[in-house]
């Protein structure tokens, strides 16, 4: 069997393709186990043996294999090496989207488009920062130059009139890039829609796929945003339940069997808001499910590029491009005020939602996006990146020391792998304490905004990223005084 699977992924491996060959490597892993061709307690080749077998450095295979064992795929034995987790499901549907090119298939239908004009409230009660970056960071004159150079370039080429309704060409070329080089999705230009940031996005996506009534699912804590968009286009909400592995997709596979269920909205990367990681074996039983049953996953991946141990994990769409609408945002990378989102899918789903931007928008803003895409082009994006990577993770470990000190024992959270907030839980009445706080002066999203049902864990979700140490002492001190 190992034999077998040896020559199947060295056809799959090629420095000629665009992503880097130990994410090549990952991914013809994780194809071969939802196949089933690689099962529950296999062992794989040493690293040496199939570097050689592949042609590539020995150290290509050693963090491939790493990265597979810190995201749960794999697993090592002291005594026999590496093998498939134990902790997998042994039957996985064959993936239908072959390697080759862009993803083309769709595995789910798409409503027709609305035909009225339906309001819309995101209201959550009180604004405070869930895990938004430092503005601060950004350098302006990076800016102002690429906003210059952008609007020269676009007056130049008399560009500045209404344009595509997918956005920028530019731009969702770099994004293209980006997302095969990073996140491992097999995309180019023509599978990406810019989008007003993420918000957008996901209520973008939810015009295409529902209609009055239609089911949508969500987790027992989520993204109160995107519940509001799916009842403002009178969606009717279904709740499973969530715990330390991400959602609970056995709850979800009972209520599929008891009705037809057109969308799943996930963040499983990073959970919203409790910053937890949906484990591998969670995530290939929601893509069976979502065959099985014919419905769209929503993935929300909002803040990919902050995750502070191993590399960030694969998104779902990544692996399963037919059931997964993959929405992501510039905003945590950049500045939310740049309001740069996009959508990733099929063709067919690009159309889609091309057609809902002209009905709702008729084009982006094409300065901006261009700037934004000057900005990829050049390297400032990567290389922000990578200084406020550092500077988060000292903040996150400062906060969790300042919330350590001032709280103690009345309050309990863990160390968040990745993402820009930490998920606390408070010993005592929470509510009593949120109100104390907010007539204090302390603003910030109260634990109901998060719960869909009452046996949910309460809990608020407190942002770091855009806190010096003297700003999150500050904070802390008044929710301590707040409890006291």
């Amino acid at each position: 069997m190992l034999q077998t699977w040896q020559v199947r992924l060295s056809d799959s491996i090629s420095a000629e393709r665009p992503i880097p060959l130990y994410m090549q490597i990952i991914q013809a892993v994780i194809r071969e186990i939802e196949r089933g061709r690689l099962t529950s307690g296999t062992y794989l080749p040493s690293s040496r043996d199939l570097a050689a077998k592949l042609g590539v450095n020995r150290k290509t295979v050693v963090l491939a294999y790493e990265d597979l064992i810190a995201q749960g795929w794999l697993a090592t034995s002291t005594t026999r090496g590496t093998m498939v987790s134990a902790n997998l499901p042994d039957q996985k549907p064959v993936l239908p989207h072959e390697q080759g090119g862009a993803p083309e298939r769709i595995g789910y239908e798409l409503a027709t488009p609305p035909d009225r004009v339906i309001d819309l409230s995101t209201g959550t009660g009180p604004k405070i920062d869930e895990g938004t970056p430092d503005g601060r960071l950004f350098q302006p004159e990076l800016l102002v130059r690429a906003n210059r150079a952008a609007t020269n370039r676009l007056s130049r080429t008399n560009r500045l009139d209404y344009r595509d309704p997918r956005g920028s060409g530019e731009l969702r070329g770099s994004i293209a890039e980006m997302l095969r080089a990073q996140r491992g999705l097999l995309v180019d230009k023509d599978n990406i829609c810019i989008t007003r940031g993420s918000q957008n996005g996901i209520f973008l996506a939810s015009m295409t796929l529902l209609g009055r009534n239609d089911v949508v699912v969500v987790e027992s804590l989520t993204y109160e945003p995107a519940v509001a968009a799916f009842r403002a286009l009178g969606a009717d909400v279904r709740v499973v339940g969530l715990d330390d592995g991400g959602m609970k997709v056995e709850e979800l596979a009972r209520l599929c069997k008891r009705t037809k269920v057109r969308a799943v909205f996930v963040t499983p990367h990073h959970q919203f808001p409790t910053t937890v990681a949906m484990r591998p074996d969670r995530r290939l039983r929601l893509v069976e499910l979502a065959r099985r049953y014919g419905f769209a996953i929503i993935e929300d991946d909002y803040d990919h590029e902050f995750h502070f141990h191993s590399q960030p994990l694969l998104p779902l769409a990544s692996y399963a491009p037919d059931q997964v609408i993959y929405v992501g945002s510039m905003s945590k990378l950049l500045l939310p005020s740049l309001r740069i989102g996009y959508i990733a899918g099929p063709e067919k789903l690009i159309a889609a939602l091309a057609h809902m931007v002209s009905l709702s928008d008729g084009m982006g803003n094409s300065i901006t996006e261009t700037m934004v895409a000057r900005l990829l082009e050049s390297g400032e994006v990567r290389r922000h990146a990578r200084k406020a990577r550092k500077v988060y993770a000292e903040r996150r470990a400062t906060f969790a020391r300042i919330l350590s000190q001032k709280l103690g024992d009345r309050i309990e959270f863990a160390m968040p792998d990745g993402g820009l907030a930490f998920w606390v839980q408070f010993h005592g009445d929470l509510m009593a304490i949120e109100e104390r706080a907010s007539q204090a002066g302390l603003r910030f999203a109260t634990s109901r905004s998060y719960q869909m049902r009452p046996d949910s864990r309460s809990g608020l979700r407190l942002g770091f990223a855009s806190l010096n140490e003297q700003e999150a002492e500050k904070v802390v001190t008044t929710l301590a005084e707040a409890m006291d």
